[in-house]
């Protein structure tokens, strides 16, 4: 399942969108860079009431808590369908798996349709802490908009889609254009910190 499909409600663009190729004056990469500190900021903002309420008391991971939620939102998932909707790299995902199987909260089956696809679903303990945890990632949702009306939040999403788009582009070989087009130069490979 894609990202888009499981998070969006917006349509997918008509075509993937490409990194803007022109030159930028030094005022253009202070905004953009300060751009993408303002997302890693808001990203861990998010993060301050699942490690004040959450992880101590139910002793979860942060990546084991997003994937209990999606299970939760999305039985039967199954593992790269969740790497794909996070957006968290596949190694990560199984880590959460395993730790979630190990504490009782996921069980592992075989998929009755394909015998190669294997789905995650809770457990009864899963299933309880997907309960309480649930009320608590809705009122985080509910306060990060609670300052914007519905319009704004429909241009947020749309604005979100469009960078989330941009970075799972992919070349005519498959390739992340944006893992590619971040390599870094030769010369900088050679530096030493």
């Amino acid at each position: 399942m894609s990202y888009r499909k499981a998070m969006s409600n917006s349509p997918a663009p008509k075509s993937p969108i490409a990194p803007r190729k022109s030159l930028r004056s030094r005022a253009d990469e202070v905004s953009q860079s300060d751009t993408l500190h303002r997302i890693l900021r808001l990203a861990n903002k998010l993060m301050a009431p699942f490690s004040t309420y959450l992880e101590h008391r139910y002793k979860i991971s942060l990546n084991e808590f997003r994937l209990l939620m999606l299970i939760g939102r999305f039985p039967n998932s199954a593992s790269h369908e969740l790497a794909e909707m996070t957006g968290v790299n596949p190694m990560s995902v199984s880590r959460a798996v395993a730790a979630l199987q190990k504490h009782g909260r996921i069980t592992v089956e075989r998929d009755a349709s394909n015998k190669r696809r294997k789905t995650l679903v809770l457990t009864d303990e899963g299933q309880r802490l997907y309960r309480l945890m649930r009320p608590q990632t809705d009122k985080v949702a509910d306060y990060l908009v609670s300052g914007l009306e519905a319009a704004q939040v429909d241009t947020l999403n749309h604005f979100l889609d469009t960078l989330v788009d941009t970075l799972e582009a992919r070349d005519e070989a498959g390739n992340s254009r944006f893992l590619e087009s971040t390599r870094p130069d030769e010369a900088d490979e050679t530096m030493t910190p």
